[in-house]
């Protein structure tokens, strides 16, 4: 019996192992979870989630990182819980779908008809062309407002039954790190960008097909380059500083208010150079992105001087309480920056 039971145990072991190494990239035993690919409702567009591993890491850069600029610390150690994240940056064939869709009322100009506080709205037309000449099909969307990806994000949710949000900037930094500690995810220096990123020195002025580059450890393509990406985050320069040293923080996030300005960009675009590619590397949102347009009020939708900026989303495992149905409050009255 002590054999047959020895040999039962083997076997045992073995399918274990095997089960070990058919888990997805980026799945989490502990939440169960494992990537999967969403189809848009009532459409042929699809797009793949990578599953993230809930964990921690150190948050920010270190002084004496080449590029480093002093919003980046000082650091801090961060725990993250589970979450889904898209493989790559959302496209033009995905936010199309939304702001073309004729049965959502379009969004007004005071004195317009106000919709309740829970209504999902789609943009007014944009005053130029949207995609600033860059190329459209299967290419990142960009030139949107922080709103807009909120509400793009609302939009996909009602439709899907499931909870998209922008990530908030430290769940950003932890998925692009992918469990590296470099200025990269591939390395201190930034000699193999180019393997993984479209950035200034080889992009050619515009966007390009998502995941074309190699994509980071956990499967997960252009985090850096191509076009920047909105967090769910306000922005400060000092926002760091601001959090007790020492200590490790549980799931931090800056929640948006009806503010517009200023709120979190990650990961450099086509326009950036390599120092703004780094993982670290953030940037906060400015008033001269609309620059350009003539209205007044200017566009709560539409940044007529940001072809540079896009967005990815998101799904938490467990959403965190006070994130749960978070709704964007930005309106065509909102302040425009924090006091």
């Amino acid at each position: 019996m002590a054999k047959y039971r020895g040999q039962a145990i083997l076997i045992l072991a073995v399918l274990s192992g095997l089960a070990t190494v058919a888990r997805p990239v980026g799945a989490d035993p502990k939440a169960g979870v494992a990537n999967y690919t969403e189809t848009i409702p009532d459409s042929k567009v699809t797009f793949d989630m990578i599953a993230v591993p809930a964990g921690s890491f150190v948050l920010g850069s270190p002084e004496g990182e080449p590029g480093r600029k002093p919003d980046e610390g000082p650091q801090h150690e961060v725990k993250i819980a589970a979450f889904w994240i898209a493989k790559c940056e959302t496209t033009w064939d995905m936010y199309d779908l939304y702001w073309k869709e004729e049965s959502l009322p379009e969004a007004g100009k005071p004195p317009a008809p106000q919709f309740g506080a829970d209504a999902v709205t789609r943009p007014t037309p944009p005053y130029a062309d949207e995609t600033f000449g860059h190329a459209r099909e299967g290419h990142p969307c960009l030139g949107v407002s922080h709103h807009s990806a909120m509400m793009f994000c609302r939009w996909l949710s009602k439709k899907t039954k499931k909870n998209y949000r922008l990530a908030t900037e430290a769940e950003w930094e932890y998925a692009c790190r992918a469990g590296s500690k470099s200025a990269y995810p591939f390395g201190a220096e930034p000699g193999a960008l180019g393997e993984y990123a479209w950035y200034k020195d080889n992009a050619g002025d515009t966007t390009h097909p998502i995941g074309s580059k190699k994509p980071n450890a956990w499967g997960i393509h252009d985090m850096l380059g191509n076009v920047s990406e909105w967090c769910l985050d306000h922005y400060s320069k000092n926002d760091y500083a601001k959090w007790p040293a020492g200590k490790t923080l549980d799931r931090p996030v800056r929640k948006p208010t009806d503010i517009k300005y200023s709120h979190v960009v990650r990961g450099g675009s086509w326009a950036e150079d390599a120092a703004a590619c780094r993982s670290a590397a953030r940037r906060g949102s400015e008033k001269s992105w609309l620059k350009q347009d003539p209205q007044r009020p200017q566009s709560i939708w539409w940044m007529t001087d940001a072809d540079f900026v896009g967005f990815r989303i998101v799904r938490a495992v467990d959403e965190q309480p006070d994130l749960k149905d978070l709704l964007p409050r930005v309106n065509w009255t909102s302040k425009e920056f924090a006091e």
